[in-house]
């Protein structure tokens, strides 16, 4: 990767987009990159929308400011299709990757135009069927890694299992759940 690669974030208070921003950035500097990840706030509240970033580069990043041409948006809530511009400002052969049962194609008529790549991920059903519960960023920072290609695989999994063994030492559950959540997104992602 020889640019900055630009990320934005949506989803809803409590779905942990902020959290998943927060980790990919930790993931991207434990493999030499520079990096930017970062909430935007408001008084947003539990299920509100909300935004956060990530810029990711080979070299020092001197912009501190929001994205607003990203090249990647994750969407953690499909519901946010209709109530955000999800597509605004992305990049001219950007991405959007959304968390959906639905099949890429689907998404796509719903973006109004929209042109760029589209992925899809189950995040629900791969949260729910290795962590039992409604976690999506955790499949979503698998799926978006998968889809960027902004470190590889095995030193995505590697910097994630380290992350999780210093947050959760006590509980290794936890930590296999999460690292099974990845593993499968990296895997089910699907796109157009």
């Amino acid at each position: 990767m020889s640019k900055t690669v630009e990320i934005r974030w949506h989803g809803r208070g409590g779905q942990g987009a902020k959290t998943a921003s927060l980790l990919l950035a930790e993931a991207a500097f434990n493999t030499g990159k520079f990096i930017q990840g970062f909430p935007e706030y408001g008084p947003e509240r539990m299920g509100a929308p909300i935004t956060a970033y990530n810029r990711i580069s080979d070299r020092k990043i001197r912009i501190h400011s929001n994205i607003y041409e990203p090249d990647y948006v994750v969407v953690v809530d499909e519901s946010l299709i209709k109530d955000v511009d999800v597509t605004a400002g992305l990049k001219e052969g950007g991405a959007i990757l959304v968390n959906t049962s639905k099949r890429p194609e689907e998404i796509k008529e719903q973006l109004q135009g929209f042109n760029g790549k589209v992925y899809t991920i189950d995040a629900m059903a791969i949260s729910l069927e290795t962590l039992g519960k409604y976690f999506p960023n955790t499949p979503m920072l698998g799926a978006i890694v998968k889809v960027s290609g902004i470190m590889s695989e095995e030193e995505f999994v590697d910097s994630m299992r380290e992350s999780f063994g210093h947050k959760f030492a006590s509980k290794a559950e936890v930590i296999e759940g999460n690292m099974k959540a990845i593993k499968r997104a990296l895997q089910e992602v699907k796109g157009i």
